[in-house]
């Protein structure tokens, strides 16, 4: 049968999606059976759908979310919008995406390179996790300051000093997002 071209890096990108604490992959594919398990068994995804339409394969994606999965797709074309579209985090493939596929994700990788959705998932949490730290420390700093202006002891200038502080501080640990 006829079939896309697997790139070189899908196996080790499945497997570094699992290292990064995806468990569940899926592969959702308009190719017939045959084509599809070949695929799925070269690139370790157990869990193949196919010969799904674009209308089917969003249908699959709010499958998933009804079971409790929380969804990410990676597609790169007009057929893969809809699923895109449903998904709670749609990845479209930059280079060789189309531009409906572009419109409709939420995050645009400019490379071809399968191996980037991993880096991105790592990346995600990683800056999600400076984010929170960030919003712990100045709702903490503020409520330090509050407390000690209801007992009298901080004064306007001591809070406005340690306000800006906190601002210093948050956007330098922010900036460590921007590191690998």
């Amino acid at each position: 049968a006829v079939a896309d071209r697997v790139p070189p890096q899908a196996r080790e990108s499945v497997e570094a999606l699992r290292d990064a604490g995806i468990p569940h992959v899926v592969m959702l594919t308009g190719d017939n059976e045959a084509v599809a398990r070949a695929v799925g068994a070269r690139v370790g995804i157990a869990d193949v759908r196919h010969s799904l339409l674009p209308d089917e394969t969003r249908g699959a994606v709010a499958a998933l979310k009804a079971e409790g999965e929380r969804v990410a797709v990676v597609g790169d074309g007009v057929n893969d919008a809809p699923a895109l579209a449903a998904a709670d985090v749609g990845i479209a493939m930059g280079a060789a995406g189309t531009q409906v596929a572009l419109e409709t994700a939420d995050i645009a990788l400019m490379g071809d390179d399968l191996r980037q959705v991993a880096a991105t998932v790592r990346r995600s949490r990683r800056t999600l996790g400076i984010i929170r730290a960030n919003i712990a420390f100045a709702i903490g700093i503020k409520a330090v300051f509050l407390a000690l202006a209801l007992t009298g002891q901080a004064t306007l200038w001591m809070a406005v000093a340690a306000d800006t502080g906190a601002s210093l501080l948050v956007v330098a640990n922010g900036l460590r997002a921007m590191g690998r």
